[in-house]
């Protein structure tokens, strides 16, 4: 990266291009890379893909200073409505995301009174003025905020309302057909149908063999549905690619469980 800094530095210092700051009127066209460019930021910061620490506070802190900043210069603009609500909801869960000791804590074991309740509050409002502003065909942004408020609003893991996250991954589907959403719908549908049911919607997405995630989900489904080898190999094979230290020992410590 440092490399294609200095590269790009030296193409703009040689030609000679000059710094414009781009007319209101092109704004619209360069939103989706700005928004997608702040949303990794934030997705670094909130679970880093390697190194020691699974958190990055200042980069989830910087990503929601430029939505906020988005915000303030396009505050009718469905795209950073819910990019603002998304950030904000994800972020109101920061505290508890890592125990005492360092160690990853998912969203069932985590403790709800320590999610910013202001934040919480703030993203579903915006949740809401994102849906008003496009009432036809929602934003991608907006619809991932509102599965998270359907998280966040739950008063415990058990509480959730499965149906209503089912219901808006079949929306974000329709407009954003990813794997990734496939298997995040897969997991939402496992905790309400059973995991079976859930093994047999990941087991249809055969695209994600290098996503560590897809390898933990499947692993985390055969473990509750008591087949131990099949699970223990599924570990094996997300701990073999690119985790953060947290993750990786909590994957550790869920096959170690296979022996209970």
């Amino acid at each position: 990266m440092t490399r294609r800094l200095s590269r790009a530095k030296q193409k703009i210092a040689q030609a000679k291009i000059p710094y414009r700051v781009p007319p209101a009127d092109q704004l619209p066209d360069r939103l989706a890379g700005v928004a997608a460019t702040v949303y990794l930021i934030f997705n670094e910061g909130y679970a880093a893909g390697a190194g020691p620490d699974l958190v990055r506070i200042t980069l989830t802190a910087e990503a929601v200073r430029l939505a906020r900043l988005l915000f303030e210069l396009m505050p009718d603009e469905p795209t950073v409505i819910g990019l603002l609500s998304l950030l904000l909801l994800q972020n109101s869960r920061a505290a508890a995301r890592i125990d005492s000791s360092g160690r990853l804590m998912l969203l069932p074991d985590q403790d709800r009174s320590l999610w910013d309740a202001m934040a919480i509050q703030e993203g579903v409002r915006l949740v809401g003025t994102g849906l008003r502003r496009t009432p036809d065909r929602p934003n991608a942004y907006v619809v991932q905020a509102a599965i998270a408020a359907c998280h966040a609003l739950a008063p415990s893991y058990d509480a959730t309302d499965w149906n209503a996250v089912i219901s808006w991954y079949d929306v974000l589907l329709r407009i954003q057909d990813t794997d990734v959403v496939r298997l995040n719908r897969a997991a939402a549908v496992a905790e309400r149908d059973g995991p079976a049911a859930g093994l047999a919607l990941v087991d249809e997405i055969d695209s994600l063999v290098g996503y560590p995630w897809w390898h933990a989900t499947r692993a985390e489904l055969l473990h509750r549905l008591g087949r131990p080898a099949d699970a223990r190999e599924s570990y094996q094979n997300a701990l073999g690619l690119e985790l953060s230290a947290p993750q990786s020992e909590h994957l550790r410590r869920r096959m170690a469980a296979l022996d209970d």
